[in-house]
């Protein structure tokens, strides 16, 4: 049983003894010191949705009817998308929004997701001060004929489908013209529900369904890496599709498939969507410290800005407003399109692609040989309680100081000559140190996250 209580919401395995798993007692806790949190700050409608998992129903009906006693009307998007509970929120003037998620993470996992009244996710302050109502219980809740009211609104799927397709930078007629035979993997989430509409709305004529019911009994690992997707990879081959698309239970990740049945790389799919939104737009860019240096290269080669920041939706966020980003994201499939809202959108992605792919009228697997070839090598070390993470990392930045190092998250050494990198932080979930190593080749990716390793046994 597993209960991880952080600034960004509260995540768990169902079912256990409250306090350590994520139990109706946990969720009703949360929920509530979220909703008190957001009264404090003027709040009087929250917005909420979920994904297909199995736990959804009753974490959902949990969620809504305490924040109703604590006074608070609720919208419930029901079966929805975390980009479209995003975007209601602004748009019915709510003060925030929960997305009933647990992401990529297997079927016994769920999650409450927070948001502020811009549908953005709240930042590190405001998650301390939910964190420290939880903590000392400071609930207050409304008397009887103060309490919220509810109500049912399962249209914001098509309304967000709606926005995107009148979006400037979509072209639907380019789409339809191009008659793609696209198949999508939904992994029996909200995708099934929401990607197909898309493709319709776009013009796609030939779209296959595979796994998407929305039942939430997922096929397969719901992360969308290659190791998870080998059966929509032997699909797309066999059945000459042009494209597979592949999103997570709450469709903020996108992973593509190109023709010839090879994933295009998580990675590369802010790539390409910046890559096509540079081409008509000169403009900055900002990705994590973790992603692909490609969005730097084509980000400089049509005259932009790249900036990164530290890792975490928020963090991107952050840096894209500062730096005035007309793209950015991050390389896990994570594309976040600032016209339309500040949240990762596998739906603005696919609709955002498939307008590169349609006018530059190529194949997706040439698409992918037009940008520059780099590849990431993720590895871990477990942590013990002798190891001091803070003298580790030191060490490490002491060894390669003449370097270009960048401490804002962890450390991060940019190898500027071999266009390589490596990036060293300890992860908020697990007693773990990430060791991501980009460089042009698999072999040297991995010969640098080798190298970086035996330096840190050396420190320990």
């Amino acid at each position: 049983m597993t209960l991880i209580k952080s600034i960004s919401g509260i995540r768990g395995t169902i079912g256990g003894r409250p306090g350590e798993a994520l139990t109706p007692v946990d969720v009703v806790k949360f929920a509530a010191a979220y909703g008190t949190w957001a009264k404090r700050h003027g709040a009087k409608k929250i917005i909420i949705g979920r994904d297909a998992r199995i736990s959804g129903e009753m974490v959902s009906s949990l969620v809504s009817q305490t924040l109703i006693g604590l006074g608070i009307n609720v919208v419930d998007l029901g079966l929805s998308t975390t980009p479209t509970v995003e975007i209601a929120v602004p748009l019915e003037k709510a003060g925030g929004g929960i997305i009933l998620t647990a992401s990529h993470n297997p079927i016994q996992w769920n999650a409450l997701k927070l948001l502020n009244e811009q549908g953005e996710f709240i930042s590190a302050a405001d998650g301390a001060e939910i964190l420290k109502i939880v903590l000392e219980e400071n609930f207050d809740f409304a008397p009887v004929e103060k309490l919220g009211r509810y109500l049912q609104n399962n249209q914001y799927i098509k309304k967000h489908i709606e926005l995107i397709k009148k979006n400037k930078w979509i072209d639907v007629q380019a789409i339809r013209k191009a008659r793609f035979k696209i198949i999508v993997d939904a992994v029996n989430s909200t995708g099934g529900i929401a990607v197909p509409l898309l493709l319709k709305e776009l013009g796609v004529k030939t779209i296959k369904k595979l796994y998407c019911e929305p039942t939430g009994k997922f096929p397969h690992n719901p992360e969308p890496l290659p190791e998870n997707i080998k059966t929509i990879c032997r699909e797309v081959k066999k059945g000459k599709y042009n494209l597979g698309i592949v999103v997570d239970p709450d469709v903020d990740r996108l992973a593509l498939i190109q023709e010839d049945g090879i994933p295009f790389g998580e990675e590369y799919t802010l790539v390409a969507v910046a890559d096509y939104v540079l081409s008509r737009k000169k403009g900055n860019t900002v990705s994590n410290l973790s992603s692909t240096r490609a969005l730097r290269d084509i980000t400089e080669k049509a005259g932009g800005q790249y900036t990164a920041s530290s890792v975490g939706e928020v963090n991107v966020v952050h840096v894209m407003k500062q730096t005035k980003a007309i793209i950015g994201g991050e390389g896990n499939g994570g594309v976040i399109f600032p016209d339309l809202h500040y949240g990762r959108d596998a739906l603005m992605g696919i609709a955002l692609f498939l307008t590169h792919l349609a006018k530059s009228k190529k194949k997706a697997s040439e698409l992918r040989q037009s940008y520059p070839d780099y590849f990431i090598s993720k590895n871990k070390i477990e942590l013990t309680p002798q190891i001091k993470v803070d003298d580790v990392l030191e060490g490490i930045r002491k060894n390669y100081s003449n370097e270009k190092i960048s401490t804002e998250d962890g450390v991060k050494i940019d190898f500027e000559l071999t266009k390589e990198w490596v990036h060293l932080r300890k992860s908020n979930t697990e007693p773990i140190i990430r060791i991501y190593a980009e460089a042009p080749t698999r072999k040297k990716a991995n010969a640098l996250a080798q190298q970086i390793i035996s330096d840190i046994k050396k420190l320990t």
